[in-house]
C-alpha cells in the first residue's frame, strides 16, 4: 500500500469508527502510529482533516471535517479511474513491472519526522547563503538557510509551495517560552504527547493551527525540564537544520 493510499484508509477509517484508537484497531495499526500518521497528514494539509471533541455523553470522539471529506471522496475517485486505467494498461504492455519501477524512482522518501508543506514567503540573499522563509500555517513561518546553489537548482521564488523537513533529533525544547537562543526558528505550543522509550523520549508538541512539531530527546533531560502533559514549551533549532523540497 502507498504511503497516500495508507493515509486515505486512516481517514476513512476515522470517519467510520469516530475515534482514532477505533480507527488503528480497524486498520490493525498501533494507536501511537495512527497518531503520527495524522500528525503528519495535518502538518501538510493547508486545512484541518480532522476536528477532535471532549466530554460529552460519548465522552468525545473524531470526526472528519468537511475539508477531509473531500479529500477521501478524491482519492476514492482517483484510485477508481487508476485502476481503470491500469487495466488497460495491462491488456496493452507486457513489461507492466518495469514500467512501475520506472514510475517509482520519482517517488521521495525521507527519515525526516518532521514535515510541513508551506509557501516561500520571502527570499534574503546573502554573498553566499540564502535565507528562506516559509510559512507553514496562519502564525507559524520557518527560516531556512540554504547556499545560492541549492536556491537556483530548486527554481525557489516567492508564493512557491515546498516542504520543509526536520529531523527530531535536531529540534531542542524548552519550559520557558521566551528562553533567547541562537536558533534562528523557535516555536512556542503546549506539550501534547509524550512516548517515552528505554532511553530517549518522543515528544509531540501542539502548535496550534492543527500543526505538530516532534523532537527526541534523553529521558534525564526530560527529567532535568520536569515536563508534563499540558505544558507551554518551546521548541527551537537553526535554520541550517532544516531541508527544503519541491514537488
Amino acid at each position: 500500500m502507498s504511503f497516500a493510499a495508507s493515509q486515505a484508509k486512516l481517514l476513512m477509517a476515522i470517519e467510520d469508527c469516530g475515534s482514532i484508537s477505533a480507527a488503528a484497531k480497524q486498520l490493525g495499526i498501533s494507536y501511537k502510529t495512527a497518531w503520527d500518521r495524522l500528525d503528519t497528514l495535518n502538518n501538510m494539509s493547508e486545512k484541518p482533516l480532522v476536528v477532535r471533541s471532549v466530554g460529552g455523553t460519548k465522552g468525545g470522539g473524531t470526526a472528519l471535517t468537511d475539508f477531509g471529506r473531500k479529500i477521501v471522496k478524491g482519492f476514492l475517485a482517483l484510485e477508481h479511474e487508476l485502476g481503470s486505467y491500469m487495466m488497460r494498461l495491462e491488456s496493452q504492455v507486457d513489461c507492466l513491472d518495469d514500467v512501475a519501477n520506472f514510475v517509482r524512482i520519482g517517488s521521495m522518501q525521507t527519515t525526516a519526522r518532521n514535515q510541513f508543506r508551506g509557501e516561500i514567503s520571502d527570499i534574503i540573499f546573502g554573498v553566499v547563503n540564502v535565507v528562506v522563509h516559509i510559512r507553514i500555517s496562519k502564525n507559524q513561518t520557518l527560516s531556512v538557510i540554504i547556499t545560492e546553489d541549492s536556491c537556483q537548482r530548486l527554481g525557489l521564488k516567492k508564493q512557491m509551495n515546498v516542504v520543509a523537513l526536520i529531523k527530531a533529533s535536531a529540534v531542542m525544547i524548552s519550559p520557558d517560552i521566551d528562553i533567547k537562543t541562537s536558533a534562528s526558528n523557535k516555536l512556542v505550543g503546549i506539550l501534547r504527547k509524550i512516548s517515552k522509550g528505554a532511553v530517549n523520549s518522543d515528544v509531540v508538541i501542539d502548535l496550534k493551527d492543527d500543526k505538530t512539531i516532534s523532537a527526541i530527546i534523553t529521558n534525564a533531560s526530560l527529567n532535568d525540564l520536569a515536563l508534563r502533559l499540558g505544558d507551554p514549551v518551546c521548541a527551537f533549532f537553526k535554520a541550517s537544520n532544516v531541508i527544503l523540497a519541491v514537488d
